[in-house]
């Protein structure tokens, strides 16, 4: 896969040519400026189920509460003094306060700010100070808990729209517990799309070309094995001595797990968190590390210029995926690349489809000759 400087002047580059730097990070997380209608844009769809990123772990400390916003829900996460992640639903069940906003850790436990009942990671109350016993809904657990994991530094919640409990492991990657390695470089963005949009953009291959600016549109064979997708791709990467051989794969488990391996110019990988904050809007998370040999020696020019377009290539798709609507009609033609096979795999991260039909059987699939030279 080539990039040739002519070919990049696409228009989506021309679109973001007018941002400064300054103002390319404020868009990068700013609300949409005129909003369309998600129906209309049949981006209502159903969020996916699976792990998904909800924080760095370095981003919460022990003692710590927040609150956030995912998967349609108000959430409150803290970190207690064991040094353990918990999260529930943030609303109260006594008067409905929101824990995530002025609550505060007791020990393991989250106190509500309003009448300081304390609950646990298992939504159970432990503790109500002014009462002399508690409500034995309440000692049960009468607010959802969530299952949260720490892996490859970040804090993983699983999501499921009916509770179901999780039917899979997050991966590790070697990469971010290894010494050799440097830290996370962060960039982050708001889309204003469902996540299937942004997952299928990977295995859309006439994109690179119109969106991305390459010469030629990569040759790249993906493999659907139950929950995973996995990929690799030959690419001549350009560096100031010339171009270098190199090698792109990436690999993704479920709906909400996903990394990508660069080698050839600069050893780098870059771990997604993407995560559904409503059915029509997406946080996208890019952590990047990189061998600390290359990061920080006489290479380290390079390896900033790897990560810097990466970045770009993600503000050209958000320009896109923005506004975009979702066609179960969508009429594809040779080259597009495997979107219908895609989409099949994709369906079965979805809980309140059945999985025996296909949610796109209206897609029409055409083979265009092309014209003799």
């Amino acid at each position: 896969m080539n990039v040739d400087m002519s070919a990049a002047n696409t228009a989506v580059r021309q679109h973001l040519a007018k941002f400064s730097p300054e103002e390319l990070l404020r868009w990068r997380t700013a609300p949409l400026d005129r909003p369309l209608d998600a129906a209309a844009r049949r981006i209502d769809l159903p969020m996916p189920f699976g792990w998904f990123v909800v924080s760095y772990s370095d981003e919460l400390a022990k003692g710590e509460v927040k609150p956030l916003r995912y998967f349609g829900k108000e959430l409150a996460i803290w970190r207690g003094e064991d040094g353990v992640v918990r999260m529930v639903d943030a609303y109260c069940r006594h008067l409905g306060s929101h824990m995530g906003h002025a609550g505060r850790v007791q020990g393991n436990d989250l106190e509500c700010p309003f009448h300081a009942w304390h609950y646990d990671g298992n939504g159970a109350v432990t503790k109500i100070p002014y009462s002399k016993a508690i409500p034995p809904q309440a000692r049960r657990g009468c607010i959802p808990a969530w299952h949260v994991v720490e892996r490859n530094r970040f804090i993983w919640a699983w999501y499921h729209p009916h509770g179901v409990a999780p039917m899979f492991e997050v991966e590790m990657l070697a990469e971010t517990s290894s010494p050799d390695w440097a830290d996370y470089e962060k960039h982050e963005w708001i889309v204003h799309g469902p996540l299937q949009n942004l997952a299928e953009n990977g295995v859309d291959a006439a994109h690179f070309r119109y969106i991305h600016g390459t010469t030629n549109m990569p040759a790249y064979d993906v493999k659907f094995e139950g929950i995973r997708r996995v990929a690799s791709v030959d690419a001549k990467m350009p560096t100031p001595r010339g171009e270098v051989d190199g090698t792109i794969s990436y690999g993704t488990v479920g709906a909400g797990q996903a990394w990508t391996r660069f080698t050839g110019i600069c050893e780098t990988l870059m771990v997604a968190g993407i995560t559904p904050i409503a059915p029509d809007c997406t946080h996208v998370r890019f952590a990047f590390t990189q061998l600390k040999s290359a990061a920080q020696g006489p290479t380290a020019g390079v390896a900033r210029g790897v990560i810097k377009d990466i970045c770009r290539q993600l503000d050209q798709d958000k320009v896109v995926w923005d506004r975009q609507m979702y066609r179960t009609d969508a009429l594809l033609c040779d080259g597009d690349g495997p979107i219908l096979d895609f989409r099949r795999y994709y369906r079965q991260f979805y809980a309140e489809l059945p999985q025996d039909g296909d949610a796109d059987s209206k897609i029409v699939k055409r083979t265009f000759s092309r014209p003799a030279k």
